[in-house]
């Protein structure tokens, strides 16, 4: 099995190489789509560990845009492109780091053969408030003067909106995993169904669930777990969840999920040594397989 992480990153190449480090193995490979506003200089050296690629279509990635979308998309599609084959698809950001080594990783995805593992809720039930985000036009998109003024002068005047193809919305968290032929079912709905692009386009951060929707209304529904593999701290009840500190050591050293978010190197070096620690101390022939 042959495993290809995207990477969406924007800054701070040390992180970056330290996050690429820790995934190479094997045959696995690691796709990083720079954001398009960053100096790809600092990076580039990245680019010269074995089985490591840029995303050469880069975008410019705006908060809560379709940009992270578009960003996403350019990474599966050159993915899907690449002459390697790929059985999963592993979408991470700069900021994650993984809480098993590699071989686990592998274990866990081989005793689930054709799962998706992706957090979905149901907007109109357990998610009511991101029902605006589809409900209402967004601009986030777009980039002129009085952008916000149209945006409430539609939503004044303009019913609400309802999801193209009668679809049920569902999302939470952006960052998932899973099989290459589910990621290729994404891509070529969003380039065969254009009112579908149109539409999300004008949403807010449908980053969190444009991909989960596509495949909730497809013949992949039972394939999904609601579960992606990540463990993220939002107790802090921030736009963002929390930066892991040392103080948060036990909690995910006795974590059974693949990964977490977030960390910071620059500030917070100290936890991700504890986390590298327990992994090179782990016997990779002897690790666990996690059920799902």
């Amino acid at each position: 099995m042959r495993i290809a992480h995207l990477i969406l990153a924007h800054n701070n190449p040390q992180q970056l190489e330290v996050l690429v480090r820790r995934l190479i193995y094997a045959d696995d490979m690691v796709f990083i789509h720079l954001d398009k506003k960053t100096d790809a200089a600092p990076f580039e050296h990245i680019g010269n560990l074995p089985n490591v690629f840029f995303i050469k279509e880069r975008a410019k990635v705006g908060w809560g845009a379709y940009s992270i979308v578009e960003a996403t998309l350019n990474g599966f599609r050159e993915i899907l492109a690449s002459p390697f084959n790929i059985d999963v698809v592993n979408l991470l950001s700069g900021c994650d780091y993984p809480l098993q080594n590699p071989a686990t990783v592998h274990n866990f995805l081989q005793a689930n053969p054709g799962k998706i593992f992706m957090e979905f809720e149901l907007m109109r039930t357990n998610w009511q408030e991101a029902l605006s985000r589809v409900e209402r036009y967004h601009l986030t998109n777009y980039n002129f003067k009085g952008r916000y003024l149209l945006q409430s002068i539609m939503n004044r005047l303009l019913p609400k909106r309802r999801m193209p193809n009668r679809m049920t919305p569902v999302g939470r968290s952006q960052w998932f995993t899973a099989p290459a032929e589910c990621i290729k079912y994404m891509v070529d709905y969003i380039d065969q169904n254009k009112a579908f692009k149109r539409f999300i386009e004008h949403t807010w951060a449908p980053d969190e669930f444009v991909f989960q929707t596509i495949l909730y209304n497809s013949k992949y529904r039972e394939q999904m777990v609601n579960d992606n593999l990540r463990c993220i701290d939002w107790s802090e009840r921030n736009p963002s969840p929390k930066t892991y500190t040392i103080a948060d050591k036990s909690v995910l050293l006795c974590s059974d999920k693949l990964f977490a978010r977030k960390f910071d190197l620059t500030n917070h070096a100290d936890v991700i040594q504890a986390i590298d620690a327990r992994l090179d101390d782990n016997n990779e022939g002897n690790s666990a397989v996690i059920s799902a």
